[in-house]
Formats: C-alpha cells, structure tokens, sequence
C-alpha cells in the first residue's frame, strides 16, 4: 500500500473531516480514505474514443504531415 500525505490543510477543512468521521466512526485517516475512494471510484476514466475526440480539437486547422510522407522520409534516413 501506497502512502499519501496532504500539506498545507485549511484547519477548516481538518475540523470538519474529523467531524464527519466521528459521525461515521472512523478515525480522521480512515475517514480521507474513503472519501477519496467514494469519488476516485465515481469518477469514469475517458475512454480511446472521448481522447481521440478530444485530440482532434486540440488539432483541429494546423497542417500535418502525410503518414507516408514521413515513412518515406524515414526509410531515406536509413
């Protein structure tokens, strides 16, 4: 198991974590734990598709350069 340590915790913050774990139970750690679990596990990673979409827009309008253009340019090199 990994370690994992927060700096720089509003004090806020702190008191009201320790306040939803006494509510649940738990000490403050276990209480971060699930926490993190809850949402990390909510959280759906974007499939090839959303990231092939998404790098289009990032690529949309610039020039490229043909795939056989660089193979070609490749194979000379050798």
């Amino acid at each position: 198991m990994g370690m994992l340590q927060v700096r720089n915790f509003d004090d806020a913050l702190i008191a009201r974590l320790k306040a939803r774990a006494a509510r649940h139970g738990r000490s403050a750690e276990a209480e971060h734990r699930e926490i993190l679990r809850q949402v990390l596990s909510a959280e759906a990673e974007p499939g090839f598709a959303d990231l092939a979409a998404r790098l289009r827009e990032m690529t949309a309008g610039r020039d490229g350069t043909p795939s056989e253009t660089l193979l070609r340019e490749g194979r000379d090199a050798r």
